[in-house]
C-alpha cells in the first residue's frame, strides 16, 4: 500500500478517470499529484480516443481536503522568522513552486476542451475546490462539504477561489470567504459553485453510465433536484450585512442584525486573522476580469502571506498543535495599511507565468 500511486489514472472505454489516492489524508494534494494530474489531462486533451474526463477521490471522506498544510507550515515558519523573508525566497520555496504549478493546473482545468466531470463528494476544501470548481461539469452530492477555510489559518482563498467567490450573488461569496464556513451540495448549487446534484449512493452507477452512455445521458439518468439550500434562507440579512468594504463594518452589521445566526457569524469572523480577512475582502471587492488575472494576483498574495507570521501561527494553532488559539500579529487597522504591500507586483522574474494563448487549452 505504501507504494501505491497517489493519483490513479485509468481509461475505461472513451473516458479518462483520475482518482486522487491519499484517502487517509482526505486526498490532500502534494506537488507530485499536481504534476501527475496535469500530465494526464494534457495527454487526454489531445487524444481523439478520449471523449471525457472524470475526477474523483478515493475513500469515503471526500474528493480533496486541500493542499499539504504541514509542508506549507515548514516554509512559512522558516520565511517569517530570522529575517529570511523575500519574494524571491518565497517563490523558490517548495510551497511557492507547488502553488505555481497548482495554479497553472487550475487555469487549464477551466479551459479544458472536453467534458471535465468533477465528483465533488464529501469534503472539498481549498485545493479541492481548485481542481473541481473551475471544471465544466461540477457534480455535488448529499455528502458534499465544500469550503474555502483559508482565513482560519492566516491565509486567503486561492486556487482561483477569489475569482469564483467574487461572482457569487448577494454577498454569499463574501460570507463564505470571511467565515470559512462549510457549504452543502445544495448551497453550492444555489451559489453557482456547482452544476448538478447526484445522490452519493448513485455515484458508482453515474460514473459507469458516463463510460457506457456519455456524460449528458448519465446526467439525465442520475441527476436530481437538490434540497433547499439552508444558506439560501439566510440570503437577505447576509446581503445587507456584508455589502460594505471593511471587515469591521461587516462584523458590526452582523451584530446589529440581532439574530442568533448573524451573531455566530460575527463571532466566527472575529476569530480569523485580520490581515487574511482584509486581503480576502479586498480580492472580492476588486475582482479580476478573468481567472488568469485572479491566479496571478493570488500568487503574489500567497507569497506575501508565506512570509507573514500570521500564516505560520494560524497553521500551528489549527493543524499542528490544534490548540485553536492563534496569536495573530495583525489587527484590523494595520491590516488595511498593509494591503498595498500584500497586493503589489512581484519582481518581474518572480511573477506567475501562465499560458493564456487561446489555441492552447492545456
Amino acid at each position: 500500500m505504501a507504494d501505491e500511486p497517489t493519483v490513479l489514472s485509468e481509461v475505461k472505454g472513451r473516458v479518462g478517470h483520475l482518482t486522487l489516492n491519499r484517502p487517509t489524508a482526505i486526498n490532500a494534494l502534494d506537488h507530485e499529484m499536481v504534476r501527475v494530474m496535469h500530465d494526464a489531462l494534457r495527454t487526454w486533451a489531445d487524444d481523439d480516443a478520449i471523449d471525457a474526463v472524470v475526477v474523483s477521490g478515493a475513500g469515503e471522506r471526500g474528493l480533496c481536503a486541500g493542499g499539504d498544510i504541514a509542508a506549507i507550515h515548514r516554509d512559512a515558519s522558516a520565511l517569517s522568522a530570522g529575517g529570511r523573508a523575500s519574494d524571491e525566497a518565497a517563490a523558490d520555496s517548495p510551497s511557492g513552486r507547488f502553488w505555481a504549478d497548482e495554479y497553472r493546473l487550475n487555469l487549464d482545468i477551466s479551459n479544458y476542451p472536453k467534458p471535465y466531470v468533477a465528483i465533488m463528494d464529501g469534503i472539498v476544501m481549498g485545493g479541492g475546490v481548485g481542481i473541481s470548481g473551475h471544471g465544466n461539469t461540477r457534480v455535488v452530492t448529499d455528502r458534499t462539504r465544500l469550503a474555502m477555510p483559508e482565513v482560519g489559518i492566516g491565509f486567503v482563498p486561492d486556487v482561483g477561489g477569489s475569482y469564483l467567490l467574487a461572482r457569487v450573488p448577494d454577498e454569499l461569496g463574501t460570507y463564505a470567504a470571511l467565515t470559512g464556513g462549510t457549504l452543502s451540495g445544495a448551497d453550492a448549487i444555489a451559489m453557482g459553485l456547482a452544476d448538478h446534484y447526484v445522490r452519493a449512493d448513485a455515484l458508482d452507477a453515474f460514473v459507469d453510465a458516463i463510460v457506457s452512455d456519455g456524460v449528458e445521458a448519465a446526467l439525465q439518468a442520475h441527476r436530481v433536484e437538490p434540497p433547499r439550500s439552508e444558506l439560501d434562507a439566510e440570503r437577505q440579512w447576509i446581503r445587507e450585512a456584508f455589502a460594505v468594504d471593511t471587515v469591521t463594518e461587516i462584523i458590526d452589521r452582523c451584530h446589529a442584525v440581532g439574530t442568533e445566526s448573524a451573531q455566530r457569524t460575527a463571532d466566527r469572523i472575529s476569530l480569523k486573522s485580520p490581515l487574511a480577512l482584509a486581503a480576502a475582502l479586498y480580492s472580492l471587492r476588486h475582482k479580476t476580469s478573468d481567472l488568469a488575472d485572479a491566479l496571478r494576483r493570488e500568487f503574489r498574495v500567497s507569497l506575501r502571506f508565506l512570509q507573514h507570521p500570521d500564516m505560520a501561527e494560524g497553521i500551528r494553532a489549527q493543524v499542528i498543535d490544534k490548540d485553536r488559539s492563534p496569536a495573530w500579529t495583525s489587527d484590523h487597522e494595520s491590516a488595511l495599511a498593509s494591503l498595498d504591500t500584500v497586493f503589489a507586483a512581484l519582481p518581474a522574474d518572480t511573477e506567475l507565468m501562465l499560458d493564456t494563448k487561446e489555441d492552447s487549452n492545456v
